[in-house]
């Protein structure tokens, strides 16, 4: 039997955030980092707050890529004083602690009498899609540990273009080939389904679309939408289908070298394409024949399954090109003597990582570290 979760209830468009007024809430926890205070995006939410009379504590000290101990701290400051709505306000990193926060404490408390508090998440970002998966990504030492439980997932996602109008365009463009990978892997993962395929081309065609649009005009609130839709989309349909070896690698490339997700995703994304299609091979597999509609469906030349793959590894070359962004890994600053002498470590964590079994292609050992290579070079001349 296969399931497909639909899950939170969604708020979106220009005045999304005024289903606010309408929560029943006594006592509110707002999740949220230092940034979104400083900048004043959190009022957005505290001046609703104040005006229907709720009281609430902040929590802002969260940081990118939340560690074990970030958690320890927020569930400490949630069994303290329990809100009967948690708001997490920000990026991926935001929405992902809270999440394992409410998570955690469920599994270490034992009052029958707690009700588990009404979970808004509000992303800042068009990138993660955490806002309405089952996903949290939580750091130990430099590995990064996936937590997957239904459990995790908000009940309510609030999608207001207008709290990513000022991101810039470095960030859009990490998020938004994020956005893009999403969907890539959710749309040949071993667990795809009609339902999941549905939402991931779309987001592929809106993606190519709307993402160059954003990051030369981030005022450009019709574009921001469509890209937030996008991943909020893209979200939905990996949360079901899960994801891949690209998610994989990216994370353990993030955990040791602090290369941000999104980036980490967008170096690495092409070279897996090429490796799930068999690109230098036969091309002639089920994923390489879906990457081929893809492209047929972006318009691009897909005569043939091997004319279709390149298309869209083209596709994907010039989007980061015209992003101005890095070619390879060596683009970033890791330095190369440092990067081949934990190459075995990072292949290891990868092996090991909850979106490896979903990978269309079985990977070894050999195969990632041929991977991280060719990305490493981040040459668009390497046989595509």
């Amino acid at each position: 039997m296969s399931e497909f979760l639909l899950k939170p209830r969604i708020c979106f468009g220009q005045d999304a955030l005024a289903i606010l007024n309408d929560l029943p809430a006594s006592h509110v926890l707002l999740v949220t980092d230092q940034a979104m205070v400083k900048f004043g995006l959190t009022e957005c939410v505290t001046q609703v707050l104040h005006q229907r009379g709720i009281t609430f504590q902040i929590w802002d000290d969260v940081k990118a890529d939340p560690d074990i101990a970030t958690l320890v701290r927020g569930m400490k400051l949630m069994d303290a004083n329990y809100p009967d709505v948690v708001i997490a306000l920000g990026g991926g990193s935001v929405i992902d602690a809270a999440k394992a926060v409410i998570f955690a404490l469920a599994q270490t408390r034992v009052d029958t009498t707690r009700q588990r508090p009404c979970f808004v998440a509000i992303p800042t970002t068009s990138g993660t899609g955490s806002e309405v998966t089952a996903f949290s990504v939580v750091k130990a030492h430099t590995e990064k540990l996936v937590l997957v439980d239904p459990s995790l997932l908000p009940d309510i996602a609030i999608l207001a273009p207008s709290l990513v109008a000022s991101v810039p365009p470095t960030i859009t463009a990490d998020t938004g080939m994020d956005v893009l990978c999403h969907a890539l892997e959710a749309y040949v993962s071993r667990h795809a389904s009609d339902f999941s395929d549905a939402l991931a081309e779309k987001v592929v065609q809106q993606v190519f679309l709307h993402l160059p649009l954003c990051w030369r005009n981030g005022d450009n609130l019709q574009a921001r939408e469509k890209m937030h839709n996008a991943s909020c989309m893209a979200g939905m349909a990996f949360t079901n289908a899960s994801l891949g070896i690209t998610h994989s690698l990216a994370h353990a490339l993030g955990g040791v070298f602090h290369v941000p997700h999104g980036r980490a995703n967008a170096l690495l994304m092409a070279d897996v394409v090429a490796w799930n299609a068999d690109y230098q091979g036969q091309c002639d597999t089920e994923a390489a024949r879906k990457y081929a509609r893809l492209a047929h469906l972006l318009e691009l030349p897909a005569d043939s399954t091997r004319q279709g793959v390149a298309s869209l590894l083209v596709a994907i070359q010039a989007l980061k090109d015209e992003m101005v962004m890095p070619a390879g890994i060596r683009d970033t600053g890791v330095d190369s003597a440092e990067f081949e002498q934990r190459l075995p470590e990072m292949v290891a964590q990868a092996l090991r990582d909850s979106c490896t079994p979903t990978n269309p292609r079985v990977p070894d050992a050999n195969a990632l570290t041929e991977l991280y290579r060719r990305a490493w070079a981040g040459n668009p001349e390497q046989g595509y």
